[in-house]
Parts: C-alpha cells; structure tokens; sequence
C-alpha cells in the first residue's frame, strides 16, 4: 500500500497519480471492502476539529491530497519529500480508462439523476468496453436503516469492483467508513468529479490550478455556499500548519511517518 505521512494530524498518502491508480485497481481486484479519501484543505482542518472525523479519514486505504495545499504540505513536513497533487477530478477518469482496460466494474453512487446519466453517456462513448454495472442517486436527506440495506444489497448485487461515492464532504467519508464490511467494493468519495466528470461544470485551465487559484472558481461560482469553507477554513489551515512548523522549528517534532 502507499506510504502515508503527517499533515497536522492527518495521515496523507504519497506516490504519483500512477501509483494511486494501480494501487486503487489493486484493492478493487482484491474486492477489498475499503475506502479511498480525497484530502483537501477542508477535511485536514475537519479531521483536526473532530477526533472521530479524523479517525475515518486515518482508517482509510488510501488519502489522497487532493488540495494543491495539502500537498505542499507533505513536503513542508517532510524534508526532500516532493508531493503532487492527486486530485479526483483528475483521478476519475484516469481510474475510468485503467478499470476498462483491466475488465474491472464500476457503480456511480450519488449526486443527481441528470449527472449520473450524463456520467454513463460520456464514459460508454469514450470507453465502450468500460463496465458500468449500476448507478443510484440517493435522496437528499438521511436514509431510513431500511433504505439503507436495500441500497447496500443493491449495490452487492451488482458486485462492482470499484464504488465512485459523490455525498459531499465529510457525509461521503462518513458514509464510506460506516459501510466498510458491509460493501464488497473499493470505495472512492469523490465528490465534485461526477458533475466535472459529465460536463456540467467546468474546471479552470492547468495553469490557474498551479497557481492554487481553483478555489477562488469555485467560491465565484457558490459564494453563499463556500464563503465560511473557504475564507475560515483555509485560514484555520495556514494557522495550524505555521503554528506546527514553528514547533518543529525550535525542536518538538512531530511524527513524520504514519504508522499502519
């Protein structure tokens, strides 16, 4: 499995996008019932407020540093070591083309019917031998425990390999960690990759997103949504990483490498 290293109290996993691929095709292979996280700055600082929050996302297989600050990070807290960023708007359809290549199926689980069907219209046009072997897009609102079994027997039925969960952060997480065991799939929270994925919405250039610039897009296009995530959020997380590399810096170390 990757190696995993500290940000804050986060354990964050390192490779490069090839590496998470294989090792995410791997686990769906195995029809290991675990889960891959997307870190970005949001669920650092959540996991560092919630001590529960932050057990789900140590417990999962994979985190991924979704956030171009959460990947510098890595370095910052780790001399010599060079961390990209391994985003899921990127990763989805690079596991997409890998899982077709490879014979593996997929399930869709989340967002809204229009996504879902623009998601399988563009993935059985680009990739016809890609298996999507179901899709469900749950009601905004918590499911009765009667809802939920039939969802997950539903889900089992069709025995993907590889379960693309989009619930929204920390509800996807959540999610994923409680149907661990109960879920016979790798299972992936990628959240705002399904309505990128279909073309509803659009990203910015790679030049902007090498600036750090894509979540000032994505606060222009839901201010009343995101203000408090990003504006707060984002300063909290500048807070705590100074405060920890100060610490380093007049000699309280903190662990480096997290341990399995």
């Amino acid at each position: 499995m990757l190696p995993k290293r500290y940000v804050l109290d986060a354990c964050i996993s390192t490779g490069t996008p090839s590496h998470f691929v294989d090792a995410i095709l791997q686990l769906g292979a195995a029809r290991c019932s675990a889960y891959v996280c997307f870190a970005n700055v949001h669920m650092v600082v959540e996991a560092q407020r919630d001590p529960a929050f932050r057990q789900v996302l140590n417990q999962a297989a994979i985190a991924a540093p979704d956030g171009s600050p959460v990947a510098a990070a890595v370095g910052w807290f780790n001399t010599g070591q060079h961390q990209g960023r391994i985003a899921g708007m990127d990763l989805l359809p690079a596991l997409l083309t890998e899982a077709a290549r490879r014979r593996q199926s997929v399930y869709f689980y989340g967002t809204t019917p229009p996504v879902l069907e623009a998601m399988v219209a563009r993935a059985r046009h680009e990739l016809p031998d890609l298996r999507i072997v179901g899709t469900c897009a749950p009601p905004f609102r918590p499911l009765t425990s009667e809802e939920d079994e039939a969802e997950t027997a539903a889900i089992n039925a069709a025995d993907p390999d590889l379960l693309f969960v989009a619930l929204g952060c920390p509800k996807q997480e959540n999610w994923m960690a409680a149907h661990r065991g109960r879920i016979r799939a790798c299972m992936l929270g990628v959240g705002q990759a399904f309505p990128v994925y279909a073309g509803l919405e659009r990203r910015l250039p790679p030049w902007a997103r090498r600036l750090w610039l894509e979540w000032a897009y994505r606060f222009w296009l839901e201010p009343r949504r995101l203000w408090r995530r990003y504006l707060l959020t984002n300063s909290r997380f500048l807070y705590l990483v100074t405060r920890r590399m100060v610490a380093l810096s007049v000699g309280r170390p903190t662990p480096a490498v997290c341990s399995e």
